[in-house]
C-alpha cells in the first residue's frame, strides 16, 4: 500500500529534480542563461513540484496557455530541506500562512491519464523572502524537457501507454527527518 503522503522524487546525494511550467517568454531565456530571468517574476511566490505527473496534469501535458513549456529545475537537496523546514501547511493557522516564507499543500497524485490517486503529491511554494536564493543558490540546472513531454503526451493519447511510461522519470521516495515529517503531515 502507497503511503497517503510521501514525497516522491527523482533525485541523487546533492540535488532533487522538481518541475515547472512557463511560457516560452520564460522558459527560452531561463534555460539558455541557467537560471531564472525576467519576464520571470521575483515578486511572487513561484510552486516548484518533485512529481512529474502531477505537473502533466496541472498543465495539460505542456498544451496549456502559459505552461507551454516544462522545464526540470534540479536544486540542491540542502535548498530543498531547507524550504521544508521552513514551511507551513497551507491547510495551517491563517495567520502562520500569511507569514511563512515556504508553503506546502498536498494534492492527489495522478495517473498519466491525469485521473486523481488515493496518495499526495506534494507541491512547495517558493515566497518572495527566498526566491532569489532559490535562484542563485539552490538551482543547479534548467533543462528543457518539452519535447520529451510532448512526445509521451502523443503516445499516452494514442493509447501506448507502456511506452509513455519509459519517457517518465524515475521518482522514488525522498526521506525526510521526524520534525519535517510530523509538521508536514509526511508518512514515512
Amino acid at each position: 500500500m502507497v503511503p497517503q503522503r510521501q514525497i516522491r522524487a527523482q533525485y541523487d546525494s546533492r540535488t532533487i529534480v522538481v518541475y515547472q511550467a512557463y511560457s516560452p517568454a520564460i522558459a527560452g531565456p531561463s534555460v539558455r542563461a541557467n537560471r531564472f530571468v525576467t519576464p520571470f517574476s521575483f515578486g511572487r511566490m513561484t510552486w516548484i513540484k518533485p512529481s512529474f505527473l502531477w505537473l502533466m496534469h496541472r498543465s495539460n501535458w505542456a498544451q496549456k496557455p502559459g505552461q507551454e513549456r516544462v522545464l526540470a529545475v534540479r536544486i540542491t537537496r540542502e535548498g530543498w530541506e531547507e524550504a521544508l523546514s521552513t514551511g507551513v501547511l497551507t491547510t495551517s493557522d491563517p495567520p502562520a500562512v500569511a507569514t511563512a516564507p515556504v508553503h506546502v499543500q498536498w494534492d492527489p497524485e495522478r495517473t498519466l491519464r491525469g485521473s486523481a490517486l488515493n496518495h499526495y503529491s506534494i507541491q512547495v511554494g517558493i515566497g518572495r523572502e527566498l526566491i532569489q536564493r532559490f535562484n542563485e543558490e539552490w538551482l543547479v540546472d534548467l533543462a528543457d524537457i518539452t519535447a520529451q513531454t510532448r512526445k509521451a503526451a502523443t503516445l499516452v493519447r494514442s493509447g501506448r501507454s507502456a511506452q509513455a511510461q519509459r519517457l517518465l522519470p524515475t521518482e522514488r521516495h525522498y526521506p525526510v527527518g521526524p520534525e519535517a515529517a510530523k509538521r508536514l503531515r509526511i508518512d514515512g
